[in-house]
Order: structure tokens, then sequence, then C-alpha cells
């Protein structure tokens, strides 16, 4: 079975589901029509409020709950088609306030355009190859599954079968006949409850298939946008402050529009809720009035019967005069019954071609005007001032659609239900009327023939018609009582599902987790702009999947509950077969004990009705609380595993920029090793005298202070430049702001100050959004200042080890040691670098050292030669030494760490959650799920209780989030060790 069968397309499909009785048929028919005429509507895939999506909840609620899936699986998608189109109109309409701005060109707005459109058009391929891919891959996955299912299950019967059939051929036939047909039920029940399992997790399957290409889709949306955003800043067609106008805005956008389609989805649930409720209170409605029906015809029937028994007990009747009159009675009777049920059949077919044809009609109609005005907000999004007034738009819009069918619905549903009970009562009237008129006239004239006195017949006449008078009141009030219990039923529904406090509820978790993301980004370091824009895209990212669908909450609170009455059902099976295999050993005590006495027959009999009887009774009511608890704690733990993934990638990218600062400076240590083993072996070998070596490192000075020079300026440079950009900001604050940060002209004036209280008041969340805005934009230029500062170190820093290198390589040609010994007693010194890496940290310390002039004893190349023989020993043993050094000093630090370690594990270290402080009070908000039971209460952010003075009063105390306040200077940075001083202060050191 694959996924697109199981939405409603098929006439019959669906009727074979409905539910028996005449009336459930009859709207069972009418659902299918309409369902048929789908295919006749316009497709919408620019908002939620589609064709299909529309017609598909037509009196679906109570026909099955797999179509009732396959309603909320439409709606999914066509909200994910609104969530899209939005998406994209946004987009263009950013790019044109960029271009009207003067920040971005025509031409090159119109080439973005065009890219964005064609990335747009890629993406929905291969979304849809993507979809039919998984639809096969996911269909031939549950065949398969299915077969070996049901292969197991068959294999386990015929084994059962023939265990059975050995102990009953030492029985009678008929308790051998009674026993297999047992077998037989509790087989069938088996293979229901396997079909049933397997079909719910292929629902499963299929929804989560559909929630992962949504997933995918907002992501790949995010995606082209920033990548496009990234070609245009690196071709130079999109300046720095245009991108991050561009970016902010967009930013800013896309929490208005996941706020917008949270209420869209919210509403969806809630509307779609009260359809299916209202259509299972029409079913109740108009089941009770068949069965106030179906009883006044029963009471008319049981009277005639009761009319010619009293006559028969009176003595005016014999025996034989009564069965026939009864004979007579009942051929009348099944007469009048099987008229009433061709009428309805007949009439019924007729008016249900006449709603079909109303309801069609009124549908089309109404969709084609929606279509229209869904249209024509293409032609509203280029009037459109900005993207709020867009999305504005839309949610009017929609609410206003989705208003406009829920009243349309509403009233078919009603206008139908009408005119079927309406048809209903008018035949059952007329039966009962027929009834009536058989006892009255019929009746009446065979018994005054047969001498029956009228004052007896007219005083039964009498209490029978007083009789059926109060059956018709009861009749009446239970189905007023059973109506009652509907509306309340419905009331309840929608209680469980109410709007407000779903819309609140989703609100309250993106506060929680924008306060969580952001003291995560505020925790980066330092980032490049490319990882900032990354790093917004991945916060784009967690936002955009914190939604919930409609329909997979469902399904998978419907797997849960079958999983969980399944484990119930095996462990009590495991049960009854354990009692079985020892009869003598103690029975549970929810089942009755059996006597010691019984067969084996008796015994396997007695099994298989409790298996029976274990398949058709209810499971335990704390099931539906676990699978409660068992869908929250999945929906906590996707939440965390969302900031789980962000906290990775954050980390694994400072990580990235700390492993390779640490691989520089093991390097560059590496390489001072070695260049203080050179110099001691060239000093202990007279190879160069103290004035000699005083002169190389001289020499070497100028070169590391033009390198220090340099450094500072840059350092001082950028350090000028971002103190005047926190004064540029400071002062376009005060000017564009709210207007609450200057001072009244007259301060004693009272006027003046309530005038101030009152702006300040009103502006307020203005305010707040500015200010938090102003912080975030210094803390991203913050973060980008420190890799701009830490790559200028860098970069020095390189520039210092390629000198060092050079000065190594100069003092390994003085000692005469061979060329690949320098890069031997540097593998020594890393021994964890690869052969390129040795190879790359030595390709600076190519070029030749500058030739320098030493004083020393020798002269000439005897001198030299006489030294490499004097010499040609000891430098085979600078890698021993090297090598020992090394040793001796990892050992110290292997202690010192080993007791950081020990003392770290022995203190208490609280949950993580506890461990984050954030601004403002409040804790993880409580969640709700709409399929089972009632939602949960959510907390008040920044609310505490105080008694007052122990009186039990309580007063409530709010307060604000705190946010970091804006410095008018630039933050203070970290202090950083200068590695040109240290390496002086190491030279100093050795030089003593």
């Amino acid at each position: 079975m694959s996924f697109r069968s199981s939405q409603p397309r098929a006439p019959g499909e669906a009727l074979a589901v409905c539910p028996t009785g005449s009336h459930k048929i009859f709207l069972c028919k009418l659902i299918n029509e309409v369902l048929t005429s789908n295919d006749l509507q316009p497709q919408s895939s620019e908002g939620p409020v589609s064709a299909v999506a529309s017609c598909s909840g037509i009196l679906l609620a109570f026909v099955s709950p797999r179509l009732e899936i396959a309603t909320l699986n439409r709606a999914d998608s066509d909200l994910e088609a609104c969530r899209t189109q939005i998406s994209r109109d946004i987009i263009a309409l950013l790019l044109k306030n960029l271009a009207s701005s003067g920040h971005l060109s025509p031409q090159v707005e119109r080439r973005m355009g065009a890219v964005f459109k064609k990335q747009f058009l890629w993406l929905e391929k291969e979304i849809q190859e993507e979809y039919d891919r998984k639809m096969v891959a996911l269909t031939a996955e549950c065949d398969l599954e299915t077969r070996k299912k049901t292969e197991s299950q068959y294999q386990r019967e015929m084994a059962a079968m023939e265990e059975a059939e050995e102990l009953l051929k030492r029985v009678s036939e008929r308790s051998a006949m009674e026993c297999s047909s047992l077998l037989r039920t509790l087989h069938g029940l088996e293979q229901v409850h396997l079909r049933r399992s397997l079909a719910l997790q292929q629902e499963e399957d299929f929804a989560k298939a559909h929630r992962q290409l949504a997933i995918f889709q907002r992501h790949e949306l995010h995606n082209i946008f920033f990548t496009q955003i990234k070609s245009a800043i690196f071709q130079g067609e999109l300046k720095a402050e245009a991108a991050k106008m561009l970016l902010q805005d967009y930013a800013d956008i896309q929490e208005k529009l996941e706020e917008l389609m949270d209420f869209f989805q919210a509403s969806r649930r809630y509307h779609l809720s009260k359809r299916f409720g209202h259509r299972e209170y029409l079913v109740q409605n108009m089941q009770s009035s068949e069965t106030r029906v179906q009883g006044l015809l029963s009471a008319a029937e049981a009277q005639l019967t009761l009319f010619i028994q009293k006559h028969e007990r009176a003595g005016y009747l014999d025996e034989e005069q009564m069965e026939t009159l009864l004979e007579r009675v009942q051929t009348e009777v099944f007469s009048i019954k099987q008229k009433l049920d061709n009428d309805l059949k007949q009439e019924k077919k007729k008016l249900h071609q006449k709603l079909i044809l109303k309801r069609r009609r009124e549908m089309l109609q109404k969709h084609k005007e929606q279509r229209k005005e869904q249209l024509s907000l293409g032609e509203a999004l280029r009037a459109a001032e900005d993207a709020s007034q867009y999305l504005g738009q839309w949610g009017s819009l929609l609410a206003e659609h989705s208003a406009a069918l829920e009243e349309l619905q509403e009233r078919l549903d009603q206008a139908a239900l009408e005119e079927l009970r309406a048809l209903t009562l008018s035949l059952s009237e007329k039966a009962t009327e027929e009834l009536r008129r058989l006892q009255n006239s019929g009746m009446t004239q065979e018994l005054l023939k047969r001498g029956v006195p009228w004052l007896f017949l007219q005083q039964i006449l009498e209490e029978h018609s007083r009789e059926l008078a109060a059956r018709a009141q009861q009749l009446e009030g239970e189905e007023r009582d059973r109506d009652q219990e509907g509306v309340q039923s419905v009331r309840q529904r929608l209680k469980d599902d109410a709007l407000e406090a779903s819309t609140e509820e989703q609100a309250e978790l993106r506060r929680w987790e924008h306060l969580i993301f952001a003291k995560l980004c505020s925790s980066a370091f330092s980032l490049s702009e490319e990882e900032l824009l990354g790093m917004r895209q991945e916060v784009h990212g967690c936002f955009a999947q914190m939604d919930r669908s409609l329909a997979l909450p469902k399904i998978r609170a419907r797997v849960l509950l079958q999983q969980f009455q399944t484990a119930w059902r095996e462990a009590e099976l495991l049960r009854l077969d354990q009692a079985l295999a020892a009869p003598e050993l103690p029975q549970p005590k929810a089942r009755k004990p059996r006597s010691k006495s019984k067969s084996k027959v008796d015994l396997l009999r007695k099994s298989i009705e409790d298996k029976i009887q274990l398949f058709e009774e209810q499971a335990p009511e704390d099931l539906v609380e676990k699978v409660r608890g068992e869908l929250l704690r999945e929906r906590v733990q996707q939440l965390e595993a969302q900031e789980a993934h962000f906290v990775e990638s954050l980390v694994s990218l400072q990580f990235q920029k700390v492993a390779g600062m640490a691989k520089t400076l093991w390097a560059y240590t590496a390489l001072l090793s070695v260049q203080d083993l050179l110099l001691e072996e060239l000093s202990e070998s007279e190879t160069l005298t103290k004035l000699a070596c005083e002169q190389i490192l001289g020499s070497h000075s100028p070169e590391l202070q033009e390198l220090e020079r340099k450094l500072e300026d840059k350092l001082a440079h950028q350090e000028t430049a971002q103190l005047q950009r926190a004064l540029a900001t400071r002062q376009q604050w005060a000017g564009d702001g709210p207007g609450l940060l200057g001072e009244p002209e007259d301060s004693g004036s009272e006027r003046q100050i309530s005038a101030v209280l009152q702006q300040a008041l009103s502006q307020g969340r203005k305010l707040l959004e500015r200010q938090q805005q102003s912080w975030r934009e210094e803390r991203d230029h913050n973060v980008v200042l420190e890799d701009l500062l830490e790559n200028v170190e860098f970069d020095t820093f390189a520039a210092l080890y390629s000198q060092e290198l050079r000065l190594a390589s100069y003092l390994s040609r003085l000692a005469m040691v061979p060329g690949g010994t320098l890069r031997r007693l540097l593998s020594v010194a890393l021994p964890t670098a690869s052969q390129s890496e040795l190879l790359a940290a030595l390709d600076p310390g190519s070029q030749k050292h500058p030739e320098h002039t030493v004083e020393n004893d020798g002269g000439g190349e005897q001198a030299d030669l006489g030294r490499r023989r004097k010499h040609q020993g000891w430098w085979q043993a600078l890698e021993s030494r090297l090598r020992g050094e090394l040793i001796s000093r990892g050992l110290e630090k292997m202690l010192w760490a080993r007791e950081r370690k020990e003392s770290i594990l022995k203190k208490t270290c609280p949950p993580l959650r506890e461990r984050v402080v954030m601004p403002g009070k409040g804790s993880w908000p409580h969640l709700s799920l709409e399929s089972i039971g009632e939602p949960a209460a959510v907390p008040i952010v920044g609310a505490e209780t105080i008694d007052l003075l122990h009186t039990g009063e309580k007063l409530f105390i709010f307060r604000n989030p705190k946010e970091p306040e804006i410095s008018l200077h630039a933050p203070p940075r970290r202090k950083k060790k200068n590695f040109l001083n240290a390496k002086k202060a190491t030279w100093a050191l050795g030089m003593d």
C-alpha cells in the first residue's frame, strides 16, 4: 500500500470502512461523491485553503480515524505550501526594498531574482523526486515487513493447530470441533491485530517522511538565501552594510513568519477539531433520532400483539382465533416495514443526488472566489511597502477564508442532517400511522365481528394511545439527554484544542528557545563574517522545525498506544501459556483458578477462551497516561537535540580555531627547543664564540622589532575603528531612537514629566527591541573583530615562525648537521605530526639565512673539514638529548594534568540547564499534547510569588528579561600573550 492510497480518493474504499446503519451509509456516499470531485477542483498551492483540503474534511470524523489522519495530512501539506510561497515572496520583497533604498542596483536585483527563481524551481523538482523515491522505498519496505510478519504469524498458527490436533485426537468429535472453532477465532483476532499494527506503523513511516521532506525544504530555502547573499558579497554586488541590513530584516521577518505559521497551525488544528467534533455530534444526533423512530415503531408493533393477547385473556377469543389474528398482524407489519425500507432507499437516493449537486456547486464556487483572492495577493505584493504589511495581508486573508469555509461547511452539514432527519421522520411517522390505523381500524373491525364489546375495545385503545404518547415523550427526553451529552463532548474536545492555549504555549516555547540560542550565540568568542552567516542560518533552521505538525503527533500517539497495548497483551498471553504448561503453579489474580482435575483438553480450551477474552477486552486505562508521558518526553528530547546539534557545530568551529592555533604554537615551541639545542651544542663545541652568538641574535632582533611594531599598529588601528563605530552607533541610537534618551526641556514641569512617562510607556516595547538589536549588533561586531585581530596576530606569528625557521636552518648548517637532521629533530619534538605537516613546517625555511660575519678559531675549508670530522659524532646525540628533555617535560605535564583531572572529578557538577544562567526568571516551559488528555499549564516567565506578612495573600511580581547594557565605549578586550616579548624573554634567560 502506498502513501497516496491513504488519501480519500476512491469511493468504494471510504464506503468500506463506514459504520453500519442506513444514515451512516447515506452520509458516507455523500462524502465519497464530494471527494471524487476533488480532481475537478482547482489546486491551490499558494495557501492553506486549497480546494482539496476543504473538501477532504466533509464528514470524515465519524467515518474512520484513518480518513481523519488523511485530512490532517492534507492540511499539513497545504500549510507547508503556504509557508513556501510566503518565504519566496518575502525574499523577493526584501530585494525590492533594498533596491528601492539605493543599496542594490536594479540589474543586480533582477539577476538575483532570476537566480532565486531558478533555485526555487530546482528545489521544488528535487523535493518531488525525493518524495517519489521515498514513497517507493517505504512502500517496498512496508510490503516486505508485512510479508515477513504475516509469514511468521502463519507459521505460529500452523504450529498451534498441529499441537492442538495432537491433543484433540483423543476427545469426541464435538469437543474437537468446538476447540478448533475457538482456535480459528483466536487466530482471526491475532491477524486483525497484526494488520492494525502494520497499518499504524506504515502511517507513521509515511508521516515521518513527509515531516523530513518539509524540514529539508525549509532548510534549503534558508540555504539558498544565505548562499546567494554570500555570493553577492564576494562579487562586490552587495556592500557589507547593506548585507547586514538585509540579514537583519530577514531575521526579523522570519520571526514574524514563524509566529504567523504557528497561529495558522493552531487555528487549523482548532478548526479541524471543531469540524470533527461537529460531525461526531451530527452522527450522534442522527443516531438519537433513529433510536427514537425505532422505539416508536417497536412500541406500536408491540401494542398490536398486546392488543390481541388482551382479548384472548379476557375470553373473547380462543387460541386458534388469536393465532390467526397474530399471523395476519405480523404479515401486515412486515409489509409496512418493507415498504418503509424501500421508500427510505428511494428517497435517500434522490436526496443524495440533490445534496451532492448542491454541495459540489457551492464548494466549487467558494473555492473559485478564494482562488481569485489568493491570486490577487500577488498584485498586493508589488504594492506592499514592507514584508510586515505583506504578512498582515496573508493573515487577514487566510482568517477570512477559514471563517468562510467553516461557516459554509457547517451550514451544508447542518442542512444535510436536517433534510435527512426530516425525510426519515416523515417516512417513519407514516409507517407509525399505518400501524395505528391497523390497530384502530383493521383489527378493531375484526374483533367487533367476533363479538367483542365496543366499550372494552375503546378502553384498550385509549390506554394504548396514552402509553404510546408517554413512550414518545420518554424517547424525546432520552434524545435530548443524548444531544446534551454530545454537546458536552464537543465542548470538551474544543477545550482540549483551545486556540489561545496552543498559540500561547508555542509562543512561550519560542521565547524560551530564543533565550537559549541567544545565550549560546553570545558564548562564541571569535567568528568570521562567513562563519557568522553560517551560525545565523543554523539558528533559522532550528527555529524552522520547532513547530508541531497536525498529523504526526496523533499518529505517534496511536502507534504508542498500540505498542503499549501489544506489550501488555503479550505479557498476559505469556502468563496464560505458562499456566497451560504448568497448571499446578499459582494462577494470576485476574484469572479464575483452574481445577487440577481438568484434562489437558479442558485446560487448552479454557486457555483459548481466556486469550479471546484478552483480545476483546479493553487495555488498562493507565496506558493513556503512559502514552502522554512518552509523547512529552519525545518532544522535549527533539528540542534538546536541536540545541545540542547547534552547540556541537558552534563548539566544533571554535575548537578548530583553537586547534589550529595550538598546532602552530606547538610547532613554534618545538622550533625554539631545536634552536636552543643547536646554540648549546655550537657553544660547547667551540664552533661559535660568545661574540658570534651575540652577533647572530643581534642581527635577528631588528626583524622581530619590526614585526612587533606592525602588529601594534594594526591592533591600535582596529581598536580605534571599534571605538569610532561604538560612538557612531550611540549617536544614531540617540538621534533615531524613540526619543526617550533625551532629557525634558523643563525638568521641573510636571506636565513635561508626565508627557515623557506617557511616551516611555507607549514606546517601551520599541525601545526594548532597539536595545536588543543594538546589543546583538555590538556582539556580532565584537566576535568578528576578535576573529580579525586573531588573524592579524596569526599572520604576524606566521612571519615570526618563518624567520625563526630560517635561523634554525642557518644554525644547523653551522653545526655541520646533515640535511634531514632538522626534520628528524622536529619529528621528535612533534611526534603526532605527519610527514606532510613536517614538510609544510619546514617550507618557510627553504630560503637561505643571510650571511653573518662570525668570529671563530678556524680558517678556510680545511678548518671546516676538521670541524666536520671533529663533530661528526656529537650531532648524532642531538636527537637523543632532545628526546630526553621532551620526555621529562612531558612527565611533568602529565602529572599536573592528572592532578587537575582528579580535582575536577571530585567537584559536584549540576545539570546543564542549572548551569546555564538565563536572563530573567523562568524555567523550561510546560508542553501540552492535543492528542491525549488536557493541556498542561504554561508558566509565566518572569513571575514570582511572595507572601504578604504571612497573611496568605499572594503578590505577583513581573520582571522583564534583563538585557546587556549598551556601552558608550568599546568593550575591553582580553589581554593576550605577546609572542614577540615572550621570545625576547626566552633568549634573555638563555643568555643568562
